[in-house]
C-alpha cells in the first residue's frame, strides 16, 4: 500500500526537523574531533623539527595517518548516536517510560511500575545470563 502525498510530505518534515536539531550538537562534537586530531599532529610535528625536548611526563606520540579521529566513519558514528541519544524514549529528569519486561519465574509479560509496591523504589538489576 502506497503512502499518500500528505504522509510522505510529513515525514520528510519531521526528517528535516530532526536534522536542524541535532546539526549543533554533532558539529561540536566533530569540531571536537578535529582538534583532537590537529593537537595529536601539531606535537608530532614538533617533536619531528626538534623545536621541543621530550619530558618524560609527556604521553607517546601515537597519532599516525591511519588512526585519526576526524574521519568520515567517526563521523557517520557520532550523527548516528546524536539521533540514537535524541530519540530515545528516557531522558534526565523526566519519567521513566513504563515498558515491558518479562518475569522470569512467571515468564509472563507485565509493565515495569506493576511491579512496584507502594512508594518503595523499584531496582532493575541488569544482569548476565551466561
Amino acid at each position: 500500500m502506497h503512502d499518500s502525498g500528505g504522509v510522505q510530505m510529513a515525514r520528510a518534515l519531521k526528517h528535516a526537523a530532526l536534522c536542524l536539531m541535532l546539526l549543533p550538537r554533532f558539529l561540536l562534537a566533530a569540531v571536537m574531533l578535529w582538534l583532537l586530531d590537529f593537537l595529536c599532529i601539531r606535537k608530532k610535528v614538533l617533536l619531528k623539527m626538534g623545536e621541543r625536548q621530550d619530558s618524560p611526563d609527556d604521553p607517546p606520540v601515537c597519532v599516525s595517518d591511519s588512526n585519526k579521529m576526524f574521519t568520515l566513519e567517526s563521523l557517520r558514528a557520532v550523527w548516528y548516536g546524536q539521533k540514537l541519544d535524541f530519540l530515545k524514549s528516557a531522558h534526565l529528569g523526566r519519567t521513566a517510560p513504563n515498558t515491558e519486561v518479562v518475569l522470569v519465574q512467571e515468564r509472563r509479560q507485565v509493565r515495569i511500575l506493576d511491579c512496584m509496591k507502594g512508594k518503595r523504589p523499584l531496582i532493575l538489576n541488569f544482569g548476565s545470563c551466561s
